[in-house]
């Protein structure tokens, strides 16, 4: 790995402490940034994460995909814990601690916002950024995209009605435009670019070395959009995240517990299955990992900008970044352990 993958953990640091003194500091700066939106999709933050996703998507050879069909328990894998498990862990992690043990610590409408925070971000598999994830684990890129495309189509259908139940709101209102425009911009159209950009260069008779090399060129933006959105999303709830330090470590308390949970769970699977290494480190960590910058749009628009459930899918992203590292870390050293 390069030294921008290599020291990530660090950047992801300053860029935190970046976005929220920043945000102290100037606030009306991350206000007009804030109302740049479609569909509440913030434009900026999508932009960086366009250029976060497009050198991921270059590396994508589409002849490739049909063999995805021969090993189909990784998709599986993925489909069960992000559908059937981590939704449901999720939320009752929530009602645990927040209903349960830390109920003396935050009032009980407190409580319900930031359990339906969690329950937001357990609600949204990864679609952005498992591509990082996958990336930095030498995951099958193309094994990838079809698992972030099929969690993508379900999606659409399921996350309404499973935020529901696990709400208690039977008339839960998603804003669609966000889910269609969140998939059309971090998913169909850094794709379409990545796919015209490989056919330019096959078309021009260029080889797999100068894609690759292509790719190295790439790399640093990748890194470079991903630090650009973790620092306008602590922007945002700088304010927020200084006047309530101890309700950020109670929110952070269970979803650490969350991630670390899953993992082990979808890990012990992959082995047991026999998966190869590139397609259960992948398969593992989309389910792990969230879909937070839809959870953050989904809190802000329900519940609104500076409400608990926003707050909760931020923290999401507080406790994602690092920990999602430390996972990245611990399938790199037990590739050993996949035959």
């Amino acid at each position: 790995m390069g030294i921008f993958e290599r020291y990530l953990s660090v950047w992801v640091a300053i860029s935190i402490a970046a976005g929220v003194s920043l945000g102290v500091i100037y606030p009306p700066f991350f206000e007009a940034i804030a109302e740049l939106e479609v569909a509440h999709v913030n434009i900026v933050v999508a932009i960086f994460i366009w250029v976060m996703i497009y050198p991921m998507m270059v590396q994508i050879d589409f002849s490739t995909i049909k063999e995805v069909g021969k090993n189909p328990q990784g998709l599986v894998l993925t489909l069960v814990i992000n559908w059937l498990i981590k939704p449901f862990s999720m939320a009752a992690l929530g009602w645990l601690f927040f209903e349960g043990l830390f109920a003396d610590f935050v009032s009980p409408e407190t409580a319900q916002e930031y359990i339906a925070g969690m329950i937001l971000l357990g609600v949204a598999p990864c679609t952005a950024m498992v591509f990082v994830w996958s990336q930095l684990t030498k995951g099958d890129a193309n094994y990838t995209l079809v698992q972030v495309s099929v969690n993508d189509i379900i999606m659409i259908f399921a996350f309404a009605p499973l935020a529901g139940l696990l709400l208690g709101v039977s008339d839960i209102h998603v804003p669609w435009g966000t889910l269609f425009t969140s998939v059309v911009l971090y998913v169909l159209l850094p794709l379409i670019a990545g796919i015209l950009t490989r056919k330019h260069l096959n078309a021009s008779g260029r080889d797999e070395t100068t894609i690759t090399t292509l790719l190295e060129k790439l790399k640093p933006f990748s890194v470079i959009g991903l630090l650009a959105t973790v620092m306008l999303l602590f922007g945002f709830q700088a304010n927020t995240i200084l006047e309530q330090p101890l309700n950020i470590l109670l929110i952070a308390i269970p979803l650490v517990i969350q991630t670390y949970g899953i993992f082990i769970i979808a890990y012990f699977i992959a082995l047991k299955i026999k998966l190869k290494h590139n397609i259960a480190a992948p398969s593992c960590l989309i389910g792990t990992s969230n879909f937070f910058e839809l959870a953050v749009a989904v809190a802000i628009s329900l519940f609104g900008l500076h409400s608990g459930a926003a707050l909760a899918t931020v923290v999401g992203v507080l406790v994602e970044v690092p920990v999602m590292l430390s996972l990245v870390a611990i399938v790199n050293r037990t590739k050993h352990w996949f035959n």
